[in-house]
This record gives C-alpha cells, sequence and structure tokens, in this order.
C-alpha cells in the first residue's frame, strides 16, 4: 500500500486556514454594517435601532463567548470549530429574510451566539501546532483574517447590494463559510494525529516540544475546571483589559461606515472605495505584532516581558484616534483610525496569546472564552451607549475613548500580570494559574 502524501510547513497551512475563517467571520459580522444605510431605509431603522440590534448582537456573543471556549475544550479543537462555523453560516444567511428590526435582531442575536466559537478553537490550534516563540505570529495570522474580513466586507458587500440588492449579500458571504469547513474538515487534525504531517515536521515539533504536548491523550475527554479558571487572577485581568478594550475595534468595524455617511458625506460606492482602508493598516499590525514578542524572545527578552512591551508598543498607536473627528477632511480621519487599527492589532495579537502562555493546553479554549466574554459585553455596552451619544451629541466623545483605553489597559496588564503568573513553556505540565 502507497503511503498516504504527507504536506511541508503543515503549521503554516493550518495558520492560514485560520486566517481565513476569521476572514469569513468578521466579512460576515460586517456587512450588515456596511449596508446599514440600505437596510435601515428597507427596513425603517433609526440610528437608535441600529444600537439596539447591534447590542443584542454582543449579548448573544457576550454570553456564548463565555461557553463557547469550555465547549470548544470538550468538544476538541476540530469538531468545536466546525461546529460554530457552520451554525453561523446559517445565522448568516438568515439575515436575508429579515423583514423588519426584530427580525433582523434575531438573526444578529443568533449570529452573535454562534461566530465567537472560532476564536477559542483557533486559539487551541496555535497551542497545539506553535511553541512558545511563534504562538503569538499564529495568533497575529489567524487575527489578521479579522482586518481582512473587515477590508473585504466593504467592497464585497456594496458590490452584492448594488448589483443583486442587499439581501443577496447576505446569502452569497454565508455560503462561503460551507466551502471553508470542506477544507477544514479534510486537513485539520491535532499533530499527534495528523495524517498530513511529514516526517521532518513531526520531528521539528517534537524537538520543540509541541508534540509531545499534544499527545492523544489530551483529547476532548480531559476534563477542565471552568470554575477555577475563571476565578484565576490572570484570567480575570483578561476579561477586565477586553472589556475596556475590544470595544474600540467593535466601534472601528460597526460604526466607522455609518460615521463617513453622517459626518464625512459619503454615499454606499465611496464607502465600498475606501472604509476597507484601516483594516490594511490591521492586517499589518497583525503580523508585526505577532512577530516583534518572538523576535524579542529569541533575543533573550523573557516571555512575559516580551509580551508586555508588545502591548506597550501597540497601545502608543490608540491616542492618534482621537484626531479623527478633528481632521479638516475625511482623508486625515481615516488615516488617525488606521494608526488607531493598526495599534490595536499590536495589541490583541499578543493579547490573546496570553492564555497559551499561562494556562494548560486543555484550558486555553476556556480561558479565551472568558476573556471574549468580557470584549463582549463591552461592546454590547458601548454600543448601546454609542447610538445614544451619536443621535443626541457627535461622534467625538467616542474617539476620545477609542484613543485612551489601550494606554489604560497596558497598565493593568504591567500591574495585574506579575512574572510569576507566567510558567515556562511547558506543554501540558505547565502549573494552572492560581485564583485571585
Amino acid at each position: 500500500m502507497r503511503p498516504h502524501p504527507t504536506l511541508p510547513r503543515l503549521r503554516w497551512i493550518i495558520a492560514g486556514l485560520l486566517l481565513v475563517v476569521t476572514l469569513i467571520n468578521y466579512t460576515d459580522r460586517m456587512t450588515l454594517s456596511v449596508l446599514i444605510g440600505e437596510v435601515g431605509r428597507d427596513l425603517q431603522l433609526s440610528s437608535e435601532d441600529y444600537g439596539h440590534i447591534v447590542s443584542l448582537f454582543f449579548l448573544a456573543y457576550a454570553i456564548m463567548y463565555a461557553g463557547s471556549g469550555y465547549v470548544v475544550d470538550r468538544l476538541g479543537t476540530k469538531l468545536g470549530m466546525a461546529v460554530f462555523v457552520g451554525a453561523w453560516s446559517v445565522a448568516q444567511m438568515l439575515h436575508g429574510l429579515a423583514t423588519g428590526k426584530w427580525s433582523l435582531a434575531a438573526c444578529r442575536f443568533g449570529l452573535g451566539l454562534t461566530e465567537p466559537g472560532s476564536f477559542p478553537a483557533a486559539a487551541r490550534a496555535v497551542r497545539e501546532w506553535f511553541p512558545a516563540d511563534q504562538r503569538a505570529l499564529g495568533t497575529g495570522i489567524f487575527n489578521a483574517g479579522s482586518s481582512l474580513g473587515a477590508a473585504v466586507a466593504s467592497p464585497v458587500a456594496a458590490f452584492l447590494a448594488l448589483n443583486y440588492g442587499w439581501r443577496a449579500a447576505f446569502f452569497f458571504t454565508g455560503a462561503i463559510g460551507f466551502v471553508w469547513l470542506a477544507a477544514w474538515w479534510l486537513f485539520y487534525d491535532s499533530p499527534a494525529r495528523n495524517r498530513w504531517l511529514g516526517a521532518r515536521e513531526a520531528a521539528e515539533m517534537r524537538n520543540s516540544g509541541v508534540l509531545a504536548a499534544t499527545a492523544p491523550d489530551e483529547g476532548p475527554a480531559l476534563k477542565t475546571d471552568w470554575w477555577g479558571v475563571l476565578r484565576s487572577r490572570p484570567c480575570l485581568t483578561l476579561i477586565l483589559v477586553r472589556f475596556l478594550t475590544d470595544p474600540v475595534i467593535y466601534f472601528v468595524i460597526v460604526w466607522f461606515p455609518a460615521y463617513l455617511q453622517k459626518e464625512r458625506g459619503f454615499d454606499l460606492a465611496m464607502i465600498g472605495k475606501y472604509a476597507w482602508v484601516p483594516f490594511v493598516f490591521g492586517d499589518i499590525g497583525y503580523i508585526t505584532g505577532g512577530w516583534i514578542s518572538g523576535w524579542m524572545m529569541r533575543r533573550g527578552w523573557s516571555l512575559p516581558k516580551a509580551r508586555k512591551v508588545s502591548l506597550a508598543i501597540g497601545a502608543a498607536f490608540l491616542p492618534v484616534a482621537i484626531l479623527a473627528p478633528l481632521a479638516p477632511n475625511a482623508a486625515l480621519a481615516i488615516a488617525a483610525t488606521c494608526s488607531a487599527v493598526m495599534g490595536h492589532a499590536i495589541w490583541i495579537a499578543n493579547l490573546l496569546t496570553l492564555p497559551t502562555d499561562i494556562f494548560r493546553a486543555n484550558e486555553v479554549g476556556t480561558a479565551t472564552g472568558f476573556s471574549g466574554m468580557g470584549g463582549a459585553i463591552g461592546g454590547a455596552l458601548a454600543n448601546l451607549a454609542t447610538g445614544w451619544i451619536v443621535t443626541h451629541f457627535s461622534y467625538l466623545p467616542l474617539f476620545i475613548c477609542a484613543g485612551l483605553m489601550h494606554p489604560l489597559s497596558v497598565l493593568l496588564v504591567w500591574w495585574l500580570l506579575p512574572m510569576r503568573v507566567f510558567g515556562i513553556d511547558q506543554g501540558n505540565s505547565a502549573p494552572v494559574a492560581k485564583p485571585a
């Protein structure tokens, strides 16, 4: 019998799959943001209605983000990812059938319940396939899909809506998820069980400790102490920090197209042409942020110091966002937003890597899920406030908050996550983070 063929550099192929699924995730969620002008006119929605709908999405997102990490840790990376991607693809397609505020809100709630699961699953995949000095890069690669998705959503959704109607945009973007699922199911498994993994790459992974850390007995049956994870100091810190900083990127994703329409006079064609630009800088930030901490570690920096300094570098870009509503023209406003998106990308590439550094392999999804819950709760509350502030005041207070949250949060990380909470790269033998 002929041996099964293998794929060279399989870990990077898997990183590419994770990038694409994150791209699809953000394309799906941002399609409504791009088309809210057309959808709002057709369904007679006000800015406050839109704020309510978005907040329902984030409420569902928060509820399920907390549980999705535990579900992924119990089902395993492969099946857990597949369940969530299939479910959110259906929810996205159902948007095309909405007839009013509450039917659209129900679809949005369904999308919020299903989309968060891909992030704990991706974090687990990175933990399974990448050594410590490459994890932030792996995390940065899959998170680059969020900026790519946000960039792709603007021209694709605008093109589909202008040529086939806004409902077609939801049908098309939702269907793409099922195409990705086929590739995922074919190529993904843990390194210890993956039939596509070549002997040379397996030896490299064994030498770096990755393959030993993902042995077959570390599968879905390994029990996770979710309560111990939740009440640990690192998890509570990550929840707080994401509560403060995630709403910044959600503000750009959800409200920036509406800002360009209302404050800068853009029409749908102009949004399709320009609203994607900040997210290109996000892609640069994700890859740069993921690379830079690994570069520091290879030059002798400790893992905690490399992660924290990288977070500080990202946070330094955010105050420029305050200048966006004060800029004399749209080009400068977009440029200021580019700085904010790039800084957040550097920030999140390292922040999302912290659970893989601190928690056991079978707890990474749970810790990532709880921290994402904090971000989603912050997003829900921020969007409720944003709809009211935009209606009664202006965008200026929102950009001021966007500029200040990351610098505040990096101080919290340095204070609340001292060196002792980080384990050395120890595979599955890492000590669990101690309760606060």
